[in-house]
């Protein structure tokens, strides 16, 4: 083992010997070792990371904040050829690195904290979204639809989170505290806010302290690209700093449009925003807990000017987000998006694969239960097949067990030629953990189906939820812990009604 690092700090330090005078590249060595199962081989994260180095020098990232500019000024930044845009230099983008840590906690309600690092069990969440899709109908989303989603999300066993919408019927600047407090009252699983505004990030950050004292919601933001930080994103940082709130930073360059075109240069561009944006992170709150978030890139379809997200483009700039996060040791992000407007084939082709993929590549927090229409669209039902897909590609990738229990000698000659294994304690002990047991994909004999009404996948998939949201759950929120978030979000709304 140390003459395996020995070689790798060697590569390490002809790859970029500048950060090795100022005591770099051994922890990005170290995390090297796990690649060789990812797609992306060391070096071509390497070279990744040397490009967007280059790119943080010069031409740099724009800064929309001047206080963020003059911090990052003072601690060793120096000023771009342009008002607010900044020059990274190596050795500061690898501190800052290095202060990030490698494993990130997120609480559940109710079954404890759970820590997501680089190397461990993919957490999976719902997704954002604008609009509804629920028994064929297509409408705006609600608060009503929140409530809905997030009692859905509560009873998938596979599911570990839920994300923020946009809601039609709130105000857009209070979008994210009331969708904070609607899900806070309808989940105990871990909450991902989805952000509107800086006052919004002080009024969510007042309500965490109101439920309990750990890591129960996260925040995140993305760049707007190239290769520049918005005002709003990064008063938004500022504003949750110094809190241990986990927050994801986001780069979403789209290949051929804000980004360039191959997915190695896209990547080289998302990644100095994502860089960018953990320097920022890391100064206003040292060891402030950040995943690393490249997976949100997209391809822009040439002939169709459609932003895809279903593509296996995006499926590789997800093991791109993964492999980059083991070489930063930081936890990974990524999506799996379709861009079918419906619950149909193509829904189930590339959200199986998209799954599959993430979930061999092991990104660390994979959003997209329920997501359709590219992002645009959530589904009940969606989010019902995607928790079965989601079973289905983890069964598969857990592979063979072969040990003497599993390999049964024993058993096969108990029960001798022509015997029968059905009957077989062995049989009833292990085919329950042994084998996949879908809850909604067919397992009938066709006149077992016919009799019961031929339903599709689709429709049973709609029951099942339905059933899901309106069956009784146990309360997640006490009477006065719902009172104080209901009271700040009153004096929230209020206080935008005024303005």
């Amino acid at each position: 083992m140390r003459l395996i690092l020995d070689v790798l700090n060697a590569w390490d330090q002809n790859l970029y010997p500048g950060l090795y005078a100022q005591g770099h590249g051994t922890r990005c060595a170290q995390v090297c070792l796990a690649r060789k199962e990812l797609n992306m081989d060391r070096n071509s994260a390497g070279r990744i990371h040397q490009t967007s180095l280059a790119l943080l020098e010069a031409p740099g990232v724009r800064i929309e904040h001047d206080r963020i500019v003059k911090m990052l000024i003072k601690a060793g930044a120096r000023a771009g050829l342009s008002p607010q845009v900044v020059c990274f230099p190596p050795e500061l983008v690898m501190e800052c690195v290095e202060l990030a840590p490698s494993a990130v906690q997120l609480a559940d309600r109710r079954q404890g904290t759970h820590t997501v690092t680089p190397e461990g069990v993919s957490q999976i969440w719902s997704a954002p979204g604008m609009n509804m899709l629920r028994h064929g109908e297509h409408r705006p989303f609600t608060s009503s639809d929140m409530a809905d989603m997030a009692r859905l999300v509560e009873q998938l066993p596979r599911v570990d989170g839920v994300f923020g919408m946009s809601m039609e019927d709130i105000p857009p600047a209070a979008r994210d505290v009331v969708g904070l407090r609607i899900m806070a009252e309808n989940t105990t699983k871990h909450i991902r806010v989805l952000s509107f505004t800086p006052d919004g990030a002080d009024a969510v950050c007042e309500m965490r302290d109101v439920v309990e004292d750990s890591p129960w919601f996260s925040m995140g933001f993305t760049a707007h690209g190239p290769l520049r930080w918005t005002h709003l994103a990064l008063e938004i940082f500022v504003r949750s700093a110094k809190k241990g709130i986990p927050v994801t930073i986001n780069g979403e360059p789209m290949a051929g449009i804000s980004g360039p075109v191959t997915l190695a240069g896209a990547a080289a561009v998302g990644n100095a925003e994502i860089l960018a944006g953990l320097v920022v992170n890391q100064l206003l709150e040292p060891a402030r807990p950040c995943v690393y978030n490249l997976g949100l890139a997209h391809i822009f379809d040439m002939r169709t000017a459609i932003a895809v997200t279903g593509a296996p483009e995006n499926h590789l700039l997800a093991d791109i987000s993964s492999a980059m996060g083991r070489f930063y040791d930081i936890p990974s992000s990524s999506w799996v998006s379709t861009e079918s407007m419906c619950i149909d084939g193509q829904a189930a082709l590339e959200k199986s694969i998209g799954f599959f993929t993430h979930l061999q590549s092991r990104v660390s927090l994979i959003w997209g239960v329920g997501q359709l229409e590219s992002e645009m669209t959530i589904s009940p039902a969606q989010a019902v097949i995607d928790n079965e897909i989601l079973g289905y590609a983890r069964r598969f990738l857990k592979g063979v067990d072969v040990t003497e229990q599993t390999l049964a000698v024993d058993v096969t000659r108990d029960v001798g030629i022509a015997g029968d294994y059905l009957s077989h304690e062995h049989t009833l002990e292990h085919f329950r953990t042994e084998f996949f047991e879908p809850s909604v994909l067919l397992r009938r004999k066709r006149n077992a189906w016919k009799s019961e009404g031929s339903k599709s996948l689709q429709e049973v998939a709609e029951a099942r939820a339905d059933e899901l949201i309106a069956k009784p759950l146990p309360r997640t929120l006490t009477d006065e812990q719902s009172t104080a978030l209901r009271k700040i979000e009153e004096s929230f709304v209020k206080k935008i009604e005024n303005r």
